[in-house]
C-alpha cells in the first residue's frame, strides 16, 4: 500500500509538471503573437508613417484634432500618451474581474482580438487620415496593454519561484524572435515594393496590417493551452474609478511592493519611450532612411534574444535586482551616446542599436519576474494591471515629455536626452527597495537568490 501510494504520488507530480510545462510553452506564444505589433507597428513603421500622414494634412506643420493645435511631429507621441490614459481606466477593472472570476482566458481573447482588429484596420490609413491613425493607435495600444497585463498575471501561476526568471526570459526571447522573423519579411517587402507593384505607402500599410493578422492567429495557441483557475472570491466588480481606488488602497497595504512598482514605472517609462520614439528620432533628426531603421530594429531584436537569455543566467549568479540595476547604467550610457550621434551616419546608429538590444530584453524580463514575487497571492491580475501601465510602449509620461520637449525646442536631440532622468531616478528608487523583505511581506516564499 505504501509503495502504491508513493507511485501514485510520483505519477501525480509528474503529471502536474507536464501540465505546467505545457502551459509555459503556450504562455510563450502570446509574446510570440503580440510582440510583432510592438516591433513592426509601434517601433518601426507607425511613428514615421503617421507623422508623414499628419504632415500631409496641414502645410503649416500643425494639425488640429478637436480644434487643438498640435505639431504634426508630436501627434504620434501624444496619441501614445492618450492610449495609456484609456488603459489606466480599463486595466484595474479587467484585472479585478479576472482575479475574482478566475476566467482570464475570455478576457485575454477579447483584448487580443480587439487589438488585432485595430492593427489590421491600419491598412486603411492613407492620404491625410491622421485622425483615423490616432484612433486605431489608441485602441490597439490600450488593448495590447490589457492583454499583456492578463498574460503577465499567469506567470506566478505557471512557474514556481525558482523558475520565474528563466520562464520570463524565455517569453521575452520568443517575442523578440517573432519580431525578428517578421521584420525580415517586412524589410524584403518594403525595400522591394516596386518589384511587387506596390507604392511605398502601400507596402507600409501591408506591413502594419500583417502584424494584426499575426497577432490574432498565434493568440490561438495560448488560448488552447492556458488554464483558468477558480477563485473563492465572489465580489462583484466596482465602477471604474472606484475599482481603481480600491486597487490603489490595497497596494498601500504593501508599501514595499508599491516602492518597487514606482521605480519600475519610472525606468520602464524611459525604456518604452526610447523604443517607441527611436524610429522618429532616426528619420527626422538623423536623416536615416526607412530601410536603415528597419535594419537597426532587426539588429535590436536579434541581440535582444541573446540578451534576455544571457541576463537570465546572470540573475542566477548575481540576483535579479543587481542585474536590473546594471542594465539601467547601460541604458543611461547608451542614451547619452545617442544624443551625440552624427546625422546621416547609419554605422553609428547600428552600434547604438546593438547596445540597446543587449540590455533591452533582460531588463524587461527580470523586472516582470521580480515583480511576480512581490504580488500577494490571488491578486495577480489586479496588481499586474498597475504594472502594465508603463509596459510595452504604454508609458505616458515619457512620450509626453518627449513630445513637449520637441514642441518647445523643435529639436529631437533635446527630446531624446531628456529621457535620461527616467533611468537615473529609477536606479536610485530601485536600489532602495529591500526586495527580500518585500517578498516576505507580500506573503510569498523568498527564493535563495533574488
Amino acid at each position: 500500500m505504501g509503495t502504491d501510494t508513493v507511485r501514485a504520488g510520483s505519477a501525480d507530480e509528474a503529471g502536474e509538471i507536464a501540465q505546467r510545462r505545457r502551459e509555459q510553452r503556450g504562455w510563450y506564444f502570446y509574446d510570440w503573437a503580440c510582440s510583432v505589433y510592438s516591433t513592426s507597428v509601434l517601433t518601426v513603421f507607425l511613428g514615421p508613417y503617421l507623422t508623414s500622414v499628419a504632415k500631409a494634412a496641414d502645410a503649416d506643420g500643425f494639425v488640429h484634432p478637436l480644434g487643438i493645435p498640435v505639431r504634426a511631429g508630436s501627434f504620434f507621441a501624444y496619441a501614445v500618451s492618450l492610449s495609456v490614459i484609456v488603459a489606466v481606466i480599463v486595466m484595474p477593472l479587467v484585472g479585478a474581474a479576472a482575479d475574482r472570476s478566475g476566467r482570464k482566458k475570455p478576457l485575454l481573447a477579447a483584448a487580443a482580438y480587439t487589438g488585432a482588429a485595430a492593427t489590421t484596420g491600419m491598412f486603411f490609413l492613407d492620404g491625410d487620415r491622421y485622425l483615423l491613425g490616432g484612433v486605431l493607435l489608441v485602441v490597439a495600444n490600450a488593448a495590447q496593454s490589457v492583454g499583456t497585463m492578463l498574460y503577465n498575471s499567469y506567470l506566478p501561476q505557471i512557474a514556481p519561484p525558482e523558475e520565474r526568471d528563466a520562464v520570463s526570459s524565455r517569453g521575452w526571447a520568443f517575442g523578440y524572435a517573432a519580431g525578428s522573423l517578421v521584420l525580415v519579411v517586412n524589410l524584403v517587402l518594403y525595400t522591394a515594393h516596386d518589384t511587387f507593384g506596390l507604392s511605398e505607402g502601400e507596402a507600409v500599410r501591408i506591413c502594419l496590417a500583417s502584424a494584426g493578422l499575426w497577432w490574432g492567429a498565434f493568440t490561438l495557441v495560448p488560448l488552447r493551452r492556458l488554464r483558468d483557475r477558480r477563485t473563492a472570491t465572489t465580489e462583484q466588480s466596482a465602477p471604474a474609478f472606484r475599482q481603481l481606488a480600491a486597487t490603489l488602497r490595497d497596494m498601500r497595504r504593501h508599501p514595499l511592493t508599491l516602492a518597487f512598482l514606482l521605480a519600475y514605472l519610472i525606468y520602464n517609462d524611459g525604456i518604452q519611450t526610447v523604443i517607441s520614439q527611436a524610429s522618429v528620432y532616426g528619420s527626422e533628426e538623423l536623416g536615416l532612411g526607412q530601410s536603415t531603421l528597419i535594419g537597426a530594429v532587426l539588429l535590436v531584436q536579434v541581440l535582444a534574444v541573446a540578451g534576455a537569455l544571457g541576463m537570465g543566467r546572470l540573475a542566477k549568479v548575481y540576483g535579479a535586482k543587481r542585474t536590473i540595476l546594471g542594465s539601467l547604467i547601460a541604458w543611461t550610457v547608451t542614451l547619452g551616446a545617442g544624443y551625440f550621434l552624427p546625422a546621416g551616419a547609419p554605422v553609428w546608429f547600428f552600434v547604438l542599436a546593438a547596445g540597446i538590444g543587449l540590455v533591452l530584453g533582460g531588463s524587461q524580463a527580470l523586472s516582470r519576474s521580480l515583480f511576480s514575487h512581490l504580488v500577494p497571492p490571488g491578486k495577480e491580475a489586479e496588481y499586474f494591471s498597475a504594472y502594465e501601465m508603463s509596459d510595452r510602449g504604454m508609458s505616458w509620461l515619457g512620450p509626453l515629455l518627449f513630445g513637449v520637449t520637441y514642441q518647445l525646442t523643435g529639436s529631437y536631440r533635446d527630446a531624446i536626452i531628456s529621457l535620461v532622468a527616467f533611468f537615473v531616478i529609477g536606479f536610485v528608487l530601485l536600489a532602495r527597495v529591500p526586495v527580500r523583505r518585500a517578498i516576505g511581506a507580500a506573503g510569498n516564499p523568498v527564493p535563495e537568490r533574488i
